[in-house]
């Protein structure tokens, strides 16, 4: 909680010893999301992204019970509906992040919970984990981009029924489904999480910047738009001093140092 952001359950760290940033919906058992938590989490990537010595970052649940069971449900009958139809801006922030954003998911990721967890460009969850965005039982739909990543990611049939019906889906067949990237053990979730971590950290933080952004405008603009955009950033790429010093270490058979340059 912070005195910008009352009531908000996002707990902020930067530890000393990597350039990671982790961010902690942080009220166990069940990590429900207030409104100001939502303004908190935009406003904490609005950091990370000037934040040059940050590289990594990982989004996570207080605990290891769950990632988060959703969003104060109270809490939107006191918020005004023009207020409401701009929830998915927040939730987006992982989306809009330059920096690679790592979903570290346990027990339950449901309605926001999931929806911040999909925003994520990784999901990586412990075998037990249970998605699904329960808001049609409220007389509600998703209204933070669970509707629109859903089915850009897992197709419109699975979008449908998924939904539609309200229905919790299991670690297993969401990662069929390709909602989640890799499930693991829970007992091996924190080792799993550090070592993609690791990998991202030994690339270039201008090569990951640029995949991400070709990578989303792939979702966005007709494909010869979206290879304009990839030739631009293959380019600028070859200019850069992380580029020559990847070609050294590939000739010299050794791992490259980048140094985002």
């Amino acid at each position: 909680m912070t005195d910008e952001y009352p009531n908000s359950i996002l707990r902020v760290e930067y530890p000393a010893e990597r350039p990671v940033a982790i961010l902690t919906l942080d009220a166990p058992p069940f990590n429900i999301v207030t409104v100001p938590t939502r303004e908190h989490f935009a406003a904490t990537f609005r950091e990370i992204e000037k934040n040059d010595a940050v590289r990594v970052v990982i989004v996570r649940g207080g605990g290891d019970d769950n990632f988060s069971s959703g969003g104060d449900i109270a809490g939107f009958l006191e918020a005004t509906p023009e207020y409401l139809s701009h929830l998915a801006e927040n939730v987006a922030a992982p989306e809009r992040c330059s920096k690679p954003v790592i979903a570290r998911l346990s027990g339950y990721a449901l309605g926001v919970g999931l929806e911040i967890a999909l925003a994520c460009d990784f999901r990586i969850a412990a075998e037990t984990t249970q998605i699904g965005l329960p808001e049609m039982r409220l007389g509600m739909i998703p209204g933070s981009g669970g509707t629109q990543r859903v089915a850009r990611m897992a197709g419109l049939g699975r979008a449908m029924d998924m939904i539609l019906r309200a229905r919790r889906i299991s670690a297993a067949e969401a990662l069929s489904w390709g909602l989640l990237t890799e499930v693991v053990p829970l007992n091996e979730l924190d080792a799993r999480v550090n070592a993609v971590v690791d990998e991202l950290l030994a690339l270039s933080p201008l090569a990951l910047r640029s995949a991400k952004q070709a990578l989303h405008a792939a979702m966005e603009v007709p494909l010869s738009a979206g290879l304009a955009l990839e030739g631009s950033m293959y380019g600028f790429l070859r200019t850069t001093e992380d580029f020559r010093e990847g070609v050294r270490a590939f000739k010299e058979k050794r791992r490259p140092h980048f140094q985002g340059k």
